[in-house]
């Protein structure tokens, strides 16, 4: 057996010192792939250049690689590089195939995945390779497949685990059957499966939501005493909520001060669910005493942490507390987050403060920081209340341009309704119809509903439309017989 091939079957060696320059790549290629920042385009673009230059790698690289690539979600150059390797030659163990069962699950769909592992070799058909599926059905919510899927698992003894059952039973929690989680317990205790601390958390919530709180509590002590498991922040971060809910403020700061003492390497999750959950009890002196623990673990404090923050004192009620703290940030952020503002817009709405609110939306667009559609739900509510539709209209036609801040489209929703209501009551035509080009802004169908309204409002207002007929057409709706009446009264010339 080769050295090489020793290397790339067993990959006990990682030293890149004696590569060939001519066959090997002069540096490790997980530092090629990232050497440009680890961006979604300069991955790509690396990735490419590699593959271009038919260049080797050892498997332990692929695969250290792969797990990079994973961890920041650059899936589509994974899934790349994974089935590049694989047309070379490189042998994939089945933990290999499950890693790209996952990857095609995430870029292509589950059934590409699906279809990956029906062609699979029946050898390689073991708990690695149906755990990925059985993971996604589970996350898509695909009950009957999961389900079923799990059951050829126990018929064929495969090895199961407590990661399989956490899928399942996340899946439980996700479609609200709390009492399908506790069959599962009781399977895994039958089964003698080890338990992990997303098991008994999933378990402490399922009882929780069966109203059981000394059944939450008996979970926790199951906890303390499995040798097995490290109980760590997430289980007393998980019982504090739960206190909260129950209205138990004085056992959910008990909690609390569990939680702190289980973040003893200053993770950020748990300040950032201290600052959460101490605010829901409503204790302001903690929130302020937790947000200084916070900072100075994290002298450079991220954008998110000051937008919880902002979010904890608004709630609180503690309006001059959020505006220090938002100058504190805009005074030293590097990127300026139109998430945070929004925030405070929000609170300067509620208060009746608009002028303040809309000085703050003035500011952010000034900052480069174009205000997106939430904040224009903002001002959209306000108008609303009042009864400007004018304005209102305004903020629809802004959010639509504006879209998400993830990318995504903004959908008016209800709001559609209550304009084409107030266009309709007044018999406005002309201000339904710029109404309705703003609606095809963000969709040329504006549907049934509002085409219906529409045609209301023109025999509302004793006008007709000549075109009316093939709008009606061209979007396939179908009309109400009052509606199909209506129609054929105003499309007469």
């Amino acid at each position: 057996m080769t050295s090489s091939l020793f290397i790339q079957r067993f990959g006990k060696t990682k030293s890149i010192t004696k590569r060939s320059a001519k066959k090997y790549l002069e540096e490790a290629l997980y530092r090629r792939l990232l050497k440009d920042g680890g961006s979604d385009v300069s991955v790509r673009q690396n990735l490419n250049q590699f593959l271009k230059s038919r260049k080797q790698a050892y498997k332990w690289e692929v695969d250290h690689t792969l797990k990079i690539l994973r961890n920041r979600k650059r899936y589509a150059s994974a899934l790349k590089l994974s089935e590049t390797m694989a047309e070379r030659g490189m042998n994939k163990t089945t933990s290999d195939q499950a890693v790209h069962i996952d990857l095609l699950a995430k870029t292509r769909g589950i059934s590409a995945a699906e279809a990956y592992f029906i062609n699979l070799p029946e050898q390689s058909k073991n708990h690695f390779t149906y755990g990925p599926l059985l993971n996604h059905y589970c996350k898509e919510l695909m009950t009957d497949k999961a389900e079923s899927m799990f059951a050829k698992m126990k018929e064929l003894n495969l090895t199961l685990t407590s990661v399989h059952y956490n899928c399942v039973m996340t899946l439980y929690e996700k479609t609200a059957q709390p009492e399908r989680i506790l069959e599962k317990i009781m399977e895994m205790k039958a089964s003698e499966v080890k338990p992990d601390i997303l098991t008994y958390n999933l378990w402490m919530r399922a009882v929780a939501k069966l109203n059981n709180i000394s059944g939450v509590e008996r979970v926790v002590n199951e906890v303390k005493k499995d040798d097995q498991v490290s109980e760590d922040w997430t289980t007393y971060s998980n019982l504090a909520s739960i206190y909260v809910e129950f209205g138990l403020t004085n056992k959910a700061e008990d909690a609390l001060k569990e939680l702190e003492k289980k973040n003893a390497h200053k993770n950020l999750s748990a300040f950032q669910h201290l600052l959460t959950l101490y605010g829901k009890t409503g204790n302001l002196i903690e929130v302020y005493r937790i947000w200084r623990s916070l900072k100075l673990a994290f002298p450079k404090t991220a954008n998110i942490s000051y937008l919880n923050m902002i979010q904890v004192l608004v709630k609180l009620n503690d309006l001059p507390g959020a505006e220090k703290c938002f100058r504190e940030w805009v005074s030293g952020c590097p990127s300026y987050d139109i998430r945070i503002a929004n925030i405070l817009i929000g609170a300067y709405i509620k208060s009746d403060l608009f002028n303040k609110a809309e000085e703050l939306r003035e500011l952010s667009r000034r900052r480069g920081a174009k205000p997106n559609a939430k904040t224009w739900e903002i001002f959209l509510n306000y108008y609303l209340e009042k009864g400007e539709i004018v304005s209102a209209a305004t903020c629809i036609d802004n959010a639509i341009t504006a879209g998400r801040s993830n990318g995504e489209k903004w959908v008016p929703g209800t709001t559609v309704q209550k304009l084409m209501a107030y266009y309709e009551g007044n018999k406005d035509v002309d201000g339904a119809e710029r109404f309705v080009d703003i609606l095809k802004k963000g969709d040329d169908n504006v549907g049934g509903e509002v085409l219906e309204s529409l045609i209301r409002i023109y025999a509302a207002a004793g006008k007709t439309s000549p075109i009316m007929h093939r709008r009606v057409k061209m979007e396939s709706v179908e009309l109400s017989d009052e509606g199909k009446t209506l129609l054929e009264k105003i499309s007469v010339t």
